[in-house]
C-alpha cells in the first residue's frame, strides 16, 4: 500500500493538489469529511453534550461544527484545553476510518492521497511513503480563506492550533508551490506523479 500525506497551511491549496492527485489516479481521503462523521457518532455527542451542554447542537439535534469550533480555537489555555479533549474524543476514530479506507482504496488505485490538516500532529505521517507540503505566502492564504467566509482572527486561530508552518516544512520530502497559476500547481503534481507511478 502506497500512502502519500498532504499537508501545508490554512487555505494553502491542499484540496487543490488533491484534487488533481484524484484525476491522476490516485484515491483520495479528506481527514475533515472523516471528522464530521466522527462527530455524528452517539457517544461522541453524548460526551460533547456533558462537556458543553445543548449550546454546541444545532436544530437538527447534531453537534453543530461552527459552535465547537468557537469554544476550541478561541484563545488562551482553556480553549486549548478544550481543544485537546475534542481530538482525544474524535482523533482515535477518524484514525480508524483512514487507515480503513486507505487500505479498501489501495486495492484499485495506485496511489492514496490523505488529505489531512493534523497529518503529522497526529502520526499520521508515519503512514506515508512521502509527504507532501503544499506551500503560498499567508496574505494569499489569508484572501482565499476571507473568500471562504473566514475573519483574520478564525484565520489565526486555526493555524495557531496548528503545528508550525516550518516544521511542516522541514519534515516534508516534496514542496509544491502554491502561489502562481492553477496550471503551475497542476504542473507540480504531474511532475510528483510521473516520479511516484511509473
Amino acid at each position: 500500500m502506497r500512502i502519500i500525506g498532504i499537508v501545508g497551511g490554512v487555505a494553502s491549496g491542499k484540496s487543490v493538489v488533491a484534487e488533481h492527485m484524484a484525476r491522476l489516479g490516485a484515491a483520495v481521503i479528506d481527514a475533515d469529511q472523516l471528522g464530521h462523521e466522527a462527530l455524528r457518532l452517539p457517544r461522541v455527542e453524548a460526551a460533547a453534550r456533558q462537556r458543553w451542554g445543548e449550546t454546541v447542537f444545532g436544530a437538527d439535534g447534531r453537534i453543530d461544527r461552527a459552535r465547537v469550533a468557537a469554544i476550541v480555537f478561541g484563545e488562551g489555555p482553556k480553549a486549548e484545553r478544550e481543544r485537546k479533549y475534542l481530538e482525544k474524543l474524535t482523533h482515535p476514530e477518524i484514525a480508524r476510518r483512514l487507515w480503513q479506507q486507505a487500505v479498501a482504496a489501495s486495492v484499485r488505485a495506485p496511489l492514496v492521497v490523505l488529505d489531512a490538516a493534523l497529518l503529522t500532529e497526529t502520526g499520521w505521517d508515519k503512514w506515508c511513503e512521502k509527504v507532501v507540503f503544499v506551500d503560498a505566502p499567508r496574505e494569499m492564504r489569508q484572501l482565499r480563506a476571507a473568500a471562504r467566509g473566514w475573519e483574520k482572527e478564525d484565520f489565526a486561530a486555526r493555524e495557531a492550533a496548528q503545528e508550525s508552518l516550518d516544521r511542516k516544512r522541514e519534515r516534508a520530502d516534496v514542496i509544491i508551490d502554491n502561489s502562481g497559476p492553477l496550471e503551475r500547481t497542476q504542473a507540480q503534481v504531474e511532475q510528483l506523479w510521473a516520479s511516484l507511478v511509473h
